[in-house]
């Protein structure tokens, strides 16, 4: 059976599009072939690895790309799921080709103002979203 591939994008590939990922490779990699990608490559939210590593998904290994390098490879996708924030939607990227396109509205972690330990808790809930929408989204391909 080949896998469905999915891609999750947003502006700077550095929180949701990466925690969408690593949760859809975590839950059913060995169903799904997944990426993640924005419109420009950011660095990766150390503490979005570290909300992810407290529910014990690791992200090692994993670097913000650029959506672009994706369509310059003629790289085609089932899926391609938006999480850019409602405020953000027009900048984020559209992606060509023929796929099934969901958004799914999520605040972006790097915008929580405040201390180390207040914007780990402002992500929490992000992630958890994230990792509700990601089992929701496998259930409805069973």
């Amino acid at each position: 059976m080949e896998k469905k591939r999915v891609m999750f994008i947003c502006i700077h590939n550095s929180g949701r599009s990466q925690m969408g990922e690593a949760f859809l490779r975590h839950l059913a990699g060995d169903r799904f072939d997944v990426s993640s990608a924005g419109f420009e490559a950011g660095k990766l939210n150390p503490h979005v690895v570290r909300a992810m590593e407290e529910a014990g998904v690791s992200m090692e290994g994993h670097v913000a790309k650029k959506a672009q390098d994706y369509v310059d490879r003629g790289e085609h996708f089932d899926y391609v799921i938006t999480v850019c924030d409602e405020s953000n939607a027009e900048r984020c990227p559209m992606f060509p080709g023929k796929h099934v396109r969901m958004h799914w509205g999520l605040p972006d972690p790097s915008a929580i103002p405040g201390t180390d330990e207040e914007k780990l808790a402002g992500i929490r809930p992000i992630r958890d979203d994230i990792e509700k929408r990601v089992k929701e989204f496998i259930a409805a391909e069973s």
